[in-house]
């Protein structure tokens, strides 16, 4: 993971932390995490197992050639990109987001 996703994952890895110590096992944060790293499990797999953005859609902040998107839990998305170097094939985490700023980052419009 990079930069803010990391940040992210570790703030929510906290959260989760301390609603488990307070014998809290099923909140939507605990969820959220397990399907993070049940998701970064399958990547390790298949870097090629999410759905692939349309290059013209691919917000310029992000600085990459290619994005990829999984689904979580409650409509949450996970973007990533995948880079290689030789042989080795290596995938970043850029970001994770509900699902309506996922809509509003790539345009997509409410029907």
């Amino acid at each position: 993971m990079t930069g803010d996703a990391r940040k992210a994952y570790l703030r929510l890895a906290e959260v989760v932390r301390e609603q488990q110590s307070k014998g809290k096992h099923k909140s939507f944060e605990n969820q959220l995490l397990d399907a993070i790293d049940h998701k970064i499990s399958m990547l390790l797999e298949n870097p090629f197992y999410g759905n692939n953005i349309p290059k013209r859609l691919i917000p310029k902040k992000y600085g990459v050639k290619n994005l990829w998107r999984v689904e979580l839990t409650r409509y949450w998305r996970m973007l990533y990109t995948i880079t290689s170097k030789h042989i080795k094939i290596v995938c970043f985490i850029l970001d994770i987001l509900p699902h309506k700023e996922y809509d509003k980052k790539f345009g997509y419009k409410k029907k």
